[in-house]
């Protein structure tokens, strides 16, 4: 398989109410690589500055993310510092710094250049239109945004609609990009404009798949300890491209799979801060999670009467 993801290279430090964790691996780069790395080996794209303790990347690196595409630059890293109340469904950001990466321009290598499987992480839509032009023939290219993006640069991100395969965004944002209240009428706005696919995040109410033919839904996880929400989308969104490029497979009925498992990936990593539990957990640990949200939503379509 490839599969290449560019987005941030980050280290948070995050305040929940069951703990706190300081300048720990952060960043949707990051995030989505730990998750995807568990199907098979990914290319990253980000940039990181010469304050950056990149021996803590060496976790993922063992885990077969290739780094060659990550720029050093002179200067700091990208921090974000934020903080989660009791709703954790949304953060409090207390302070962002974009160091270096505020002048992030991807640079991909030669041999990144023929991913099949590309994700655009959250980043400037100009930028990641840039990225398309240095791809060759993916197979299937998706992208992530944000509200910033949709507000401070809807033009380009329309744009950017008409060349990728696949968006994924939270139900928030695809009310605010196209002005819908109702989400089966944004996604069908959506998928309008380009996207064969378009995967709507609920947080901790689930997922939606929509395309042209079909709706697919799948519950999130139904966990008793949940630690920091930070990176779940990410996550979500690295299980889900990671089984793809594995599978080589974009039929419905392997959607559908994908879904289920980046939903898995998802609610893996909030039980613990950073990409601590992504790295933890085994290929079995991640089958009967699987296997549990199977149990979840089968049920017998007869009715008795």
């Amino acid at each position: 398989m490839s599969l290449l993801v560019v987005g941030s290279v980050a280290l948070d430090s995050v305040e929940t109410p069951f703990g706190k964790a300081d300048e720990v691996i952060g960043g949707s780069a990051n995030y989505f690589s730990a998750s995807a790395s568990h199907q098979g080996p990914v290319q990253l794209v980000g940039v990181v500055g010469s304050d950056y303790p990149v021996e803590k990347l060496e976790p993922l690196k063992a885990r077969g993310v290739d780094f060659t595409g990550l720029e050093h630059a002179e200067g700091e890293s990208f921090r974000w510092r934020g903080r989660y109340r009791h709703d954790l469904n949304s953060a409090e950001t207390l302070e962002t710094r974009l160091g270096v990466f505020s002048h992030f321009r991807p640079k991909l290598p030669e041999a990144f250049r023929d991913a099949e499987f590309v994700f655009l992480a959250n980043i400037d839509p100009r930028l990641q239109l840039d990225v398309l032009r240095q791809v060759r023939q993916p197979k299937l290219v998706a992208c992530d945004t944000m509200n910033f993006w949709i507000e401070s640069r809807r033009a380009d991100l329309l744009e950017l609609l008409g060349k990728v395969d696949l968006i994924t965004l939270n139900d928030g944002e695809a009310r605010q990009l196209t002005e819908q209240a109702n989400l089966v009428q944004a996604a069908r706005w959506i998928l309008d404009r380009g996207p064969r696919t378009v995967l709507i995040k609920k947080g901790e109410h689930g997922a939606f798949m929509f395309t042209r033919e079909s709706v697919f839904f799948a519950p999130a996880y139904p966990l008793e300890s949940v630690f920091d929400p930070t990176g779940a989308g990410d996550s979500f969104a690295g299980g889900f491209m990671g089984w793809l490029a594995r599978t080589r497979d974009l039929s419905d009925a392997n959607l559908r799979r994908a879904v289920v498992l980046g939903s898995a990936m998802g609610s893996f990593v909030v039980e613990g801060f950073s990409i601590t539990r992504l790295l933890e957990i085994s290929r079995t640990d991640i089958e009967r999670r699987v296997a549990d949200f199977h149990r979840l939503v089968t049920f017998d379509q007869a009715l008795d009467t």
